[in-house]
């Protein structure tokens, strides 16, 4: 291990670099645990990443199997600009599979290091070499962009990866790649590695995040010459999973006024990719996780208002998403007002101190303060009555049958309204009977199950962020039927949203 230290390499300055993606959300990704991607959902991904210009997108392992290579011609058929490629192993077989889904390229994978050459694979290395070169041959002989990926590079004897590698640019290869399959590297050890084989031709990068430095060994291995980063969205993949998409692409722009691709899609992407997985975002996951744009603190909350750069990095317009100023026990009297003024209520400094004081007393009970529970407050403290013009009468949901469906009975500035719902579920249809009495157009930014309680009679609290034209409020319910905690919810938004809206939006059919 004494080659992990020591004396650097030259290096490239990051910011004279030029720097491209080659997505494998839809392979890598995928072999993360529980996480099996649809055709249509790998369709959509795809074409996002395209249009944030990503320049290489690995659909999938033709070897796989049928369903795998039917998403894979689902993706090949899109017309995207960008590369489309397929895994690879070393085997022709795998290549004529791949090309069979008409895929522009594969990433061809051979072992490197011994334990893989070895152990895994029963080989020689002299027998990869040749295996390496017959299939760089064969796969560049019938038209394929051909990447040669060294798996375990980062614990393969240098010596022999760089001969592999030289051998594979010899046969055709268009790029090779430096793979750290098991997150084992340091900046150290990559910087070493990569600066070897850049110098042999076009080099890409594989980084895993099981160090903890998957971002960290990306931006060295484009320091030390590589031009191509491997990366998923969201950072998912195998075990700690791999480099995420939006981190080095921040970093490179942010950092090093790098572009790569168009970050303001970065959001979009995230929630896509979290929503099709089922791997929720953690809130404080940078660039993307809820928290990296929203503030609670006073301090942190006075000052972004008199200068939104102060306790933020970069523009949160910059990776397509939007500030948010939220309530809680760490809030100020500048937030809270801020808070008010969103919703068009003015108070006088007696007022707002006072909403102050309630606020922080709901946050030290652990409680989020919500849209509804502010506006609330600030009724109660000025006094005011505020007729509701939205009330739920009643709701039924049934969900025995191959279809849920609900019906809801609400009262809309006294007029009475019936609507019947179908959807995935009896939430779904409850909710989907709600949007139809009311027939606004409103869009229901989150819904989160906050909290459960144990036992038999156990509450639910249920959560939602709901937007209109530009106001948006957040509103909880408790319930100890998911189905109505979640439809108060929703009709609580919806009053909420229209208190202040001239003229009505909504009206019957």
């Amino acid at each position: 291990m004494t080659d992990l230290f020591g004396g650097h390499p030259e290096t490239t300055t990051l910011s004279d670099s030029e720097v491209q993606f080659l997505d494998t959300t839809l392979r890598d990704g995928e072999q993360a645990p529980g996480v099996s991607l649809t055709p249509t959902e790998k369709a959509e991904i795809a074409t996002k990443l395209d249009g944030a210009g990503v320049s290489v997108i690995e659909a999938g392992s033709a070897c796989t199997g049928a369903g795998e290579r039917e998403t894979i011609d689902r993706v090949t058929s899109l017309g995207l600009d960008a590369t489309v490629t397929s895994f690879a192993r070393g085997v022709q077989r795998d290549i004529d599979l791949a090309l069979d889904c008409g895929v522009d390229g594969v990433n061809l994978v051979v072992p490197a290091s011994d334990r893989h050459i070895e152990g895994k694979v029963e080989t020689t290395r002299e027998s990869v070499i040749e295996t390496t070169v017959e299939l760089t041959e064969y796969a560049t002989d019938h038209g394929l962009w051909v990447e040669v990926l060294g798996e375990d590079g980062s614990r393969a004897d240098l010596d022999f990866l760089e001969q592999l590698m030289e051998r594979a640019f010899e046969a055709g290869a268009d790029r090779g790649c430096y793979c750290d399959t098991v997150g084992h590297a340091t900046p150290d050890r990559t910087l070493s590695v990569v600066s070897r084989l850049a110098a042999l031709g076009p080099m890409s990068t594989h980084t895993h995040d099981d160090l903890g430095l998957a971002v960290t060994n990306a931006l060295v291995s484009v320091a030390a010459g590589a031009d191509l980063i491997h990366a998923t969205v969201n950072g998912i993949g195998e075990r700690a999973g791999n480099v995420a998409l939006e981190e080095v692409a921040i970093a490179l722009e942010h950092g090093y006024d790098v572009e790569t691709i168009d970050t303001a899609a970065l959001y979009d992407l995230a929630q896509t990719v979290a929503g099709s997985t089922d791997v929720p975002l953690a809130p404080n996951k940078a660039v993307v996780g809820e928290n990296a744009f929203t503030h609670e603190s006073g301090i942190h909350t006075d000052g972004t208002l008199k200068d939104e750069a102060m306790y933020e990095p970069y523009p949160p317009e910059l990776v397509g998403r939007e500030r948010r100023l939220v309530l809680g026990k760490h809030a100020g009297r500048a937030g809270v007002r801020a808070g008010l003024e969103e919703h068009g209520i003015d108070v006088t400094d007696e007022e707002l101190g006072t909403i102050v004081d309630r606020v922080k007393a709901i946050g030290d009970r652990g409680r989020r303060v919500t849209d509804a529970d502010l506006l609330t407050i600030a009724e109660e403290v000025q006094g005011r009555d505020t007729d509701r013009r939205v009330e739920l009468r009643d709701l039924t949901a049934a969900s025995g049958g191959p279809t849920p469906t609900a019906s809801a009975r609400l009262a809309v500035d006294g007029e009475e309204r019936v609507a019947s719902g179908v959807g995935s579920g009896p939430v779904d249809a409850a909710v989907s009977a709600v949007r139809d009495a009311l027939a606004i157009d409103a869009t229901l930014e989150s819904y989160h199950v906050d909290a459960i309680t144990g036992g038999t009679d156990a509450l639910v609290t249920v959560e939602v962020e709901v937007s209109h034209n530009d106001r948006s409020v957040t509103v909880t319910a408790s319930d100890a039927d998911i189905t109505r905690a979640s439809v108060v919810a929703m009709v609580d938004a919806f009053d909420r949203l229209l208190s202040t809206t001239t003229p009505l939006p909504i009206a019957n059919d």
